[in-house]
Order: C-alpha cells, then structure tokens, then sequence
C-alpha cells in the first residue's frame, strides 16, 4: 500500500519504517524543515534499538521518503497515519491542537477515498473531532479510525514488527477491510486484531497504560512499607509475581515512571474522568505516589551526609528515564538533579544515549562525563537513576578507588544488599535494607 505518516517523533518514525519493512511505500510528513533534511539524507533523528537498520535499508531500496509538504505527502496514500505530539496541558488534559490543526488542512486536500488513523493517544470522542475537522472542507468520503500504538521505548520495534495485539476502531467494513489488509504481515503467528468501535480503542490505550502505572506506584508503595516493617521487596516481588493473575512484569520497585507515555496518559484520563463527573480516585493515588517516588532516594542521601549537601559533588549514573532510549521526558533523574543543584550541591552525570537532550534542556547546570567512571572523579557518593546493562557489572574497585566515599544510592536495585556489604560500600536502594559497613 502507499501509506502517509503525519509526524516524524517516536511513535512516527517506527511506525513509518516499520510498515516499510513489510514492502509498503511510506511518505512521512513533518513541518520541521531540518528534520527532514536529516532523515532524507539518512542521518535517524531518535534512539532506538533495532530501527536504524531497518531505516538505512528501506530508505536506500526507495519505500520511505520524506517531505515538509502535507499534499504532497498525502496525494497517492491510501492511508493516513496521524502520529502528532498531544502534550499534557496544565489541567492535565491532553492538547489536540496539532492533530486537529492538520485535520482542517486534509479536508481540502483529499481527491479520494482514504482512511485517516489516529495513531496517537487521544482522548476518547478524538476520532470525532477529527472526523467533523476534515468534514467541513472534504468533497469526498473519508473515514476516521482509531489504531493506538503500544510500542514500549527499547523494544519499539519488536513491538510493532511482532505486536501480541493490534487494537482497530472502526465502525467502517471499508475501513476495517483495508487496515486488516494492512497489519495482516504484522500477524502471521495468530496474535489477533482487535475491531471495535472508535471511543472503545482510544480508551483501550489509555486504561492499558495507566493499570501498568499502578502496577509500578503500587509497587514503589509495597517497597516502603518493606523498609519499615524490615522486610525485602525482591522477595515479595517474587512471591507475588509467580501469581500468573498478576504477572511478573512492571512489579520491579524503583524511583518512579516517566517518559512520554504513562505520566500523560495518567493524567489524561483523570481528566477525561472529572470531565465526566467521575473521581478516578485510584489513578489519583498513583500520580500521587509518582511524584514523590522520584525523589525517594533524596532523604536517604541527605541523612548520610548530616543534612547538609552544600559544598557536596556526586555522580549520577542514567539520564533517560528508562534504559535503551534517548528519551528524557518526565525522568526521574531531573528531578534529583534539580533537588540536589537546590540544596548547593553540584552533578556530573553519564548516560550512553541521553546526555546530549539532557544538555539541550538543562545546559550546564551539571557537568557532563564522557564515561561512567569519570563522572565518579572527585564525587562524594554516586546515585544510580536508569538501569543501563553497562551499570549492571562495573568494576567495584574501581569506583571505590575514585569515590571520596564508597558511598552509592541506587534508585533502580542493580546490586544485591550482601555483595555491596561484603564489599565495605554503604549501599542504600528502593524497599531493602542497607549496606552499612
């Protein structure tokens, strides 16, 4: 098929690569000039295993372009894929501009029939307005479906190349025939596609992300009350992980959620809940709890250190907010570095991917190490914030060695309690016991 996808962000460009891979012809459209230049001259504009591969190949045999023209884009498509931000406003709510912004402009452009996809995650009743946005100008039949992405950043392009579900809202047979045609390569194992009406599968992505959610904020709560009652949360998270009514997955306790999905999508719906007159108080609960687990590990650094972190160095090890990405949107990392800056300490930090964001945002508010070890350089404890296989084996003796203190604060459990006692560090992580030499 020749497909347009609105929007060259995460979720556009793997979902633009990804449907090139299977042998269709993808034009991806985006207002940003020097993006485009860049991804038509090959240079891959985000971070993500797997997809810089699959982007070299089919741009080099011809099934992906580029293009800064929204009718030229569309002219031959025969499926629209609007992949658009839709950042949290500040009542929470999710902002639609961009998406309905580009539905005025399709209105006028379409000489035929094509199906136009929300890819990204809107609001339920989206479809709609985007649906009466291309209406007031189209001269010809169109439908408006719902199709929401489940991509986990790190393995985004597993997920779509192998989805374990691909959720469809149409009420359209035309529509469904021909998104059917379309992920049918994705599902040749059996996994199935999901039909349903449109405001079912908006909410289906939204209810996913925030159950997730409150898997992790009830987890980081069963990890405090670890703490207090003397218990180990590694242990009851086994225990309670083999219950396959619960699963093992998202129960790993550690300094809150961030990225651009679950802390957005949590407040969406609560406000698409208060819009309904309905208090979600559970989902309340769990931003509640996110905010303060991002600076769980703060108390814990400024009793060690007497309560007075000025004149302090550390080393912080994990910018992203979650290992395999590039990704920084709501990391937990940047709320420690703004707490620790605030109380007259200074930070050098080390990410293998996200150093490069975290600079464009912040500047030299902190210092920026070429490696992990030389972030440890004159640094009074180290405080680990994204769990990057790179940190998970590192060289003790040397971060001994180069540390004021064998000190380390680890906001993501990497290390077991008794092999950092043994090896003479205070050790302090999320719902466990501490090392104390």
């Amino acid at each position: 098929m020749k497909i347009t996808v609105v929007g060259t962000g995460y979720v556009g460009l793997v979902t633009g690569t990804c449907f090139a891979e299977t042998g269709n012809d993808v034009t991806c459209v985006d207002i940003d000039v020097n993006k485009v230049n860049k991804l038509s001259a090959g240079q891959i504009t985000i971070y993500e295993p797997g997809l810089e591969k699959l982007f070299e190949r089919n741009l080099k045999e011809g099934r992906l372009h580029f293009t800064t023209q929204l009718a030229e884009g569309i002219k031959d498509a025969q499926v629209i894929f609007l992949a658009l931000p839709t950042p949290p406003g500040e009542d929470g709510s999710a902002d639609l501009s961009y998406i309905l912004r580009v539905a005025d402009q399709l209105g006028g452009l379409l000489q035929d029939y094509k199906v136009i996809v929300d890819k990204s995650t809107v609001p339920v009743g989206t479809a709609d307005k985007v649906h009466a946005a291309i209406a007031k100008n189209a001269k010809v039949e169109f439908d408006v479906v719902s199709n929401p992405e489940f991509l986990r950043e790190g393995v985004a392009v597993e997920d779509f190349m192998k989805p374990d579900r691909v959720v469809i809202g149409t009420q359209s047979e035309r529509a469904r025939k021909i998104m059917g045609d379309l992920y049918a390569p994705f599902v040749r194992q059996g996994n199935p596609i999901i039909f349903m009406d449109e405001k079912s599968a908006e909410l289906t992505k939204y209810a996913a992300n925030s159950f997730l959610a409150t898997k992790i904020s009830f987890m980081n709560e069963i990890a405090i009350l670890c703490e207090k009652l003397g218990a180990d949360v590694d242990m009851v998270r086994r225990g309670i992980g083999s219950d396959d009514r619960i699963g093992k997955r998202f129960l790993f306790p550690g300094i809150g959620y961030g990225g651009s999905c679950f802390p957005k999508d949590v407040q969406a719906l609560v406000k698409s809940s208060q819009e309904a007159a309905y208090d979600f108080r559970i989902l309340e609960a769990v931003m509640d709890v996110n905010e303060k687990q991002k600076l769980f590990l703060l108390p814990k650094i400024q009793a060690y250190f007497g309560n007075d972190l000025k004149g302090k160095h550390f080393a912080l090890w994990g910018l992203a907010f979650k290992p395999n990405t590039d990704d920084i949107r709501e990391a937990p990392a940047l709320y420690i570095i703004d707490a620790l800056v605030g109380a007259g300490a200074t930070v050098s930090v080390f990410d293998p991917e996200a150093a490069s964001n975290v600079q464009q945002l912040i500047g030299d508010k902190v210092t920026y190490a070429e490696s992990q070890y030389a972030a440890l350089e004159n640094a009074d404890a180290l405080i680990i914030a994204t769990e990057w296989s790179v940190f998970r084996t590192p060289d003790f003796d040397k971060i001994g060695a180069v540390l004021k203190q064998k000190a380390i604060f680890d906001g993501r459990n990497l290390f077991e309690v008794p092999r950092m006692q043994e090896l003479g560090f205070y050790y302090e992580s999320v719902g466990r016991s501490a090392a104390k030499p």
